[in-house]
């Protein structure tokens, strides 16, 4: 086995303590918040609230989950947030327009727009992909100017204004609908989450992700395909923020440039560094990830229901998210002095 395939499995990449920390952490944490919260508060455990707390957890997820892709493989992706707005409000002109078109014909509506949405975001993938591998630029400076851009084509297309005219059973018999006695979201939350763990763990494409973000030089030795790889990360990431983008138009029942934005954005990084991924590369595991936006999505609601003002929230993701840095920094510095 060459030398980026021999550092590039998950297992290999975060070390067994690192992992056994990790998955014995956040599930404890996440105990701990649902005991206290289900003694201090019965809203909380109430049906209403449990789902709306698997619905939200779900869509972090999924953002989250492109995200860890894009850190692991060394990079940033600050447009996410963006992109789920921009995916909304597409999804929501195209359908509107095909039905002024095709009226009647429910299937081309829906399978027109949804194509629209993904296609959007992966559009703003490639562009992201194609800056950071073939230009050089850094993904941070790249993400930051298509966030900026694709917001503004957003607001752009909508004036600010609410998209309608969906058909009734993308809204009501899919985004808010429920199976299985869960929200529709969660099922795709699910799907998303097992196939990313599949590609990680699976194939050659997550292998050389973990390769890249953990030695690039060692990858290039090894012949890996750095630019193509680069790209394909940055693609995954925007495909699923449009995606989610997608299942909150369906869920509102209307295409709005303001979903997404910075919030979404900042929640996708936090629960990528909180859930293990190291932000200099290498290390990460999506399920985890998805424990770790279920922590977050169960904390905001925990502090929604103590009436904790909405200005001071922010402050305690701020310094979660730092904990998680310093904890991942000092475990790198211990492990360098072995």
């Amino acid at each position: 086995m060459n030398t980026a395939l021999a550092t590039a499995s998950p297992q290999s990449a975060i070390g067994p303590r690192s992992i056994a920390g990790r998955i014995g952490l956040l599930p404890a944490l996440l105990v701990l918040l649902v005991a206290s919260m289900s003694a201090v508060d019965p809203q909380f455990y109430g049906i209403n609230n449990v789902l709306n707390i698997l619905r939200n957890a779900s869509l972090l997820a999924i953002v989250a989950c492109g995200q860890a892709l894009v850190i692991i493989a060394g990079g940033f992706d600050l447009s996410v947030g963006a992109v789920v707005a921009l995916a909304s409000v597409v999804t929501a002109k195209t359908m509107a327009a095909t039905a002024a078109a095709f009226p009647g014909n429910t299937p081309l509506i829906i399978a027109g727009g949804v194509a629209a949405g993904l296609g959007c975001g992966a559009v703003v993938g490639l562009l992201n992909g194609f800056c950071v591998a073939k230009l050089k630029v850094s993904g941070f400076v790249v993400t930051l100017g298509t966030m900026s851009a694709t917001a503004g084509v957003g607001l752009m297309i909508t004036n600010g204004i609410p998209v309608y005219g969906m058909p009734e059973i993308f809204v009501k018999g899919f985004g808010r609908a429920q199976a299985l006695g869960l929200p529709t979201a969660v099922h795709v939350a699910l799907v998303v989450i097992a196939l990313m763990v599949f590609v990680q763990r699976r194939t050659l494409f997550g292998r050389y992700v973990y390769a890249i973000g953990g030695n690039v030089d060692a990858a290039v030795v090894s012949g890996v395909s750095i630019q193509r790889h680069i790209v394909g990360t940055y693609v995954v990431s925007s495909v699923l923020a449009a995606l989610t983008g997608i299942l909150l138009t369906a869920q509102v029942g209307s295409g709005q440039a303001s979903f997404g934005g910075d919030r979404m954005m900042l929640q996708s990084i936090a629960a990528a560094v909180i859930g293990g991924v190291s932000l200099r590369g290498g290390v990460g595991r999506i399920e985890i990830v998805a424990i770790s936006a279920l922590f977050l999505t169960i904390l905001g609601n925990a502090l929604n229901l103590l009436h904790v003002d909405s200005r001071l929230q922010p402050v305690f993701l701020g310094v979660i998210m730092v904990a998680a840095v310093a904890l991942d920094e000092l475990s790198r510095r211990s492990k360098a002095r072995v």
